[in-house]
């Protein structure tokens, strides 16, 4: 081989080791094709019988995508070892976080105690998973929803009167809050609870069921209080077959359009409106914070005892919606349209 061979042949061997030694990545994980691998985060769901639920997740999986952060959803369907299974196969799947609607929180604090060990950020999303180290609790004011559920019937007379709740599910642990706190307003005011039911699962037919079962009682309360406006669906249903709709005071929560509905037909006093798209972005926002490896910070974050730990805390405030803000509440953020909030008193749409 000649010398102009040589030098070109040692040339050529140089350049390509150069390119070679630009082309490594100097941080960030890598996929095999070369480019970053994006967030992964899994989100398992009570189930979607809530309406809300529904928005949650929209919104939630929107605003992580935009942050670059892949979101896998799965729906335990209201069955506590599915939900475990799902967490399970989040963990074998190496989720940089895992966001939980807990259906029994009770029952989940081995599962985040070993996606913990597998180094995975926890998210308890809505209701705590309490006596475990999750890595955030966000959700809303549990009592202040009580508190405003209580005062709405307050503002109507209820005071000296006498009231029935039909509460949420009893392993859901936002549901004490709530119906403490009512019960405190409640007591201030001289208010008789009647009787205090519980629907397993949120199951909302337990309330109709309880309605038919219960009429002496019922006949005898001034108010009901529903856990949830899903609830108060199906107990004004059952109050309409006995000519007591309208007549007898109910209150829920999460604004349904139902619940909407039957606010401005004067069937329902109250809803507790709880922006989710509030709740859904910042859990996502800090969900993506946590997998980069960054704290949870700002001005409303709070620690919270979960029984044997302090864990970060996000508590967003709720509205409540009476048929006197409901259009600029409820139709003004576009929560719901003016025309489907009106459908069955087209009269008293507002112009």
């Amino acid at each position: 081989m000649g010398r102009k061979q040589l030098a070109c042949l040692t040339a050529a061997l140089i350049l390509l080791l150069t390119l070679c030694g630009c082309g490594k990545v100097e941080s960030g994980r890598e996929s095999d094709g070369g480019e970053e691998e994006k967030i992964q985060i899994g989100m398992s769901f009570d189930s979607f019988v809530i309406e809300r639920w529904q928005r949650d997740r929209d919104v939630f999986v929107s605003v992580a995508k935009e942050l670059g952060a892949e979101v896998n959803v799965q729906n335990a369907n209201g069955v506590v070892e599915e939900q475990k299974k799902q967490i399970d196969y989040f963990i074998q799947k190496g989720m940089d976080v895992i966001v939980i609607i807990a259906i029994d929180p009770a029952s989940l604090r081995e599962s985040v105690n070993k996606a913990k060990d597998a180094g995975i950020k926890v998210v308890s999303y809505d209701r705590l998973i309490d006596d475990t180290d999750v890595d955030l609790y966000i959700s809303f004011d549990n009592e202040m929803v009580g508190e405003m559920m209580a005062r709405a019937l307050v503002a109507e007379g209820i005071a000296g009167g006498n009231v029935v709740m039909i509460g949420g599910s009893p392993t859901d642990n936002n549901v004490p809050l709530v119906e403490g706190a009512f019960k405190r307003v409640m007591s201030r005011h001289r208010v008789g609870i009647l009787d205090s039911v519980h629907a397993d699962n949120w199951r909302a037919e337990e309330a109709a069921a309880y309605i038919y079962a219960n009429p002496l009682k019922v006949a005898k309360a001034d108010a009901i209080m529903c856990g949830n406006d899903d609830l108060a669906t199906q107990a004004v249903r059952a109050l309409a077959e006995t000519r007591q709709a309208g007549n007898m005071l109910v209150v829920g929560q999460d604004a349904d359009l139902a619940a909407c509905q039957r606010i401005v037909e004067g069937t329902q006093v109250m809803t507790v409106y709880k922006p989710v798209e509030r709740l859904a972005t910042r859990a996502a926002e800090e969900a993506v914070a946590l997998a980069k490896g960054e704290k949870i910070a700002g001005d409303d974050v709070t620690l919270i005892n979960s029984g044997a730990y302090k864990v970060p805390y996000i508590g967003l405030e709720p509205i409540s919606v009476n048929r006197d803000n409901i259009d600029e509440v409820i139709i003004g953020s576009g929560f719901h349209l003016k025309e489907d909030v009106y459908l069955n008193v087209p009269g008293q749409m507002p112009e």
